[in-house]
């Protein structure tokens, strides 16, 4: 399974609906699709399925430059927490 983007409009916000798989070989296409966006970009994780360790530290990093990350699983959020405590 891939990576799927889907970019919507919602109240004036960009949302970037992910679908599937996030690895290490999408982040350049994610990271130009936020690029491309009209701020504010959120980032919908409400069907990824699977990820590695580079898109949970991509994820850690947008949303330190406030990129919202929303309806991620539980482990996904956990973590996101832990990568971001460890780097403390």
């Amino acid at each position: 399974m891939t990576l799927k983007i889907e970019p919507q409009q919602s109240d004036g916000r960009s949302i970037l609906r992910l679908i599937g798989r996030i690895g290490a070989e999408h982040l350049e296409e994610l990271k130009a699709q936020i690029t491309a966006a009209t701020p504010p970009v959120v980032l919908d994780l409400t069907e990824v399925v699977i990820l590695d360790v580079d898109a949970v530290r991509f994820l850690v990093s947008a949303e330190r430059q406030g990129i919202e990350v929303s309806n991620s699983s539980p482990y996904i959020r956990e973590w996101m927490n832990r990568i971001r405590g460890s780097k403390s």
